[in-house]
């Protein structure tokens, strides 16, 4: 007997969603494919997007002693809802250009386009909407901040396809997600240095460590349906070609810092921003010393984990600008 077609709710969670989210467990069921779309079962990734943000405006706010007041505070949260809402954007263009592919991944085949529980016509107007609400956000910002914020489309729209034509679709990764470090020091500054340009630096670095990691989990699916990444690149060689990254991260992270605050910062400034790239750095060498590439679900807890080492440049890039 042919079964009808599952409704969201008989289709249940997307498979690679933590178990017990905030959508399965409290959202309405008619909104649960939507927030799937848009990846809001999973916020690590609005984590990724935003930690780069909140180290751009704080790294700036530290850099000028005083600058921390009001502004500061409605860029965080302006970034914290753009960050939201542009991850949810940028997923959501991501599962219309990957269709097809995520239909033949068993990791990826409960999302909510290939499963059939929403349309792409219902997909474009929905990444339209979260876009044009993120663009309002971003016009209460600096010239430069709007300027950069338009610009950062073009590595958003071509991100889903990097996969098809390079081994390395986790810089074209980077480049998108770390592009708040340069936009928020440009909101809170109203210009670009030296110094955010490294930061920029350094989270590409990072992404292509943690975006490695994850990839591990889809060897075997990539190698069969012809898509490239990292993870295959690199191969036996991963642990080594992730120290590399992970050196570079720190080191261009460290520079950044030493631009920002040198001269005009205090002592105790300088010291708290590097404090948090050093234990940045120490959390990504405990990541490598645990890792095991052929365990896919060590590498997604490691690959989460990204959201900790993150948080720590944050903070302390927080307590430089306010000592």
């Amino acid at each position: 007997m042919t079964q009808p077609p599952a409704t969201p709710e008989v289709a249940g969670t997307v498979a690679d969603a933590p178990k017990g989210n905030w959508v399965d467990r409290l959202a309405p069921g008619w909104s649960r494919p939507w927030l799937r779309l848009s990846r809001a079962d999973r916020p690590i990734g609005t984590w990724l997007l935003l930690l780069p943000c909140l180290w751009g405006v704080f790294l700036a706010a530290a850099s000028s002693p005083g600058s921390l007041g009001g502004i500061t505070l409605w860029i965080v949260t302006g970034c914290t809802l753009g960050a939201f809402l542009m991850r949810g954007a940028g997923c959501t263009w991501n599962d219309i250009t990957d269709r097809d592919f995520d239909g033949r991944v068993a990791r990826t085949r409960s999302r909510p386009i290939p499963s059939g529980q929403v349309t792409v016509r219902g997909a474009i107007l929905w990444m339209v909407a979260q876009s044009l609400i993120a663009f309002l956000i971003l016009l209460t910002f600096k010239p430069a901040a709007i300027a950069l914020g338009v610009a950062s489309l073009a590595v958003v729209a071509i991100y889903p396809f990097a996969k098809r034509f390079t081994w390395w679709p986790q810089v074209f990764l980077g480049l998108a997600f770390n592009w708040g470090a340069l936009l928020a020091w440009a909101a809170q500054t109203g210009s670009l240095s030296l110094a955010p340009v490294l930061l920029y630096l350094a989270g590409i670095a990072w992404t292509v460590f943690y975006d490695t990691i994850y990839a591990h989990q889809d060897r075997e699916d990539d190698a069969l349906i012809g898509i490239k990444s990292t993870a295959l690149l690199f191969g036996d060689r991963t642990r080594a070609w992730l120290r590399g990254f992970l050196l570079a991260a720190a080191v261009l992270m460290t520079s950044a810092v030493v631009a920002a605050l040198t001269p005009a910062a205090s002592l105790t400034a300088l010291l708290l921003a590097l404090a948090g790239v050093w234990g940045f750095a120490a959390h990504l060498f405990w990541q490598l010393a645990r890792l095991d590439p052929d365990d896919a679900d060590l590498c997604l807890r490691l690959f989460r984990s990204n959201r900790d080492a993150g948080l720590l440049v944050a903070l302390f890039f927080a307590g430089a600008a306010i000592v």
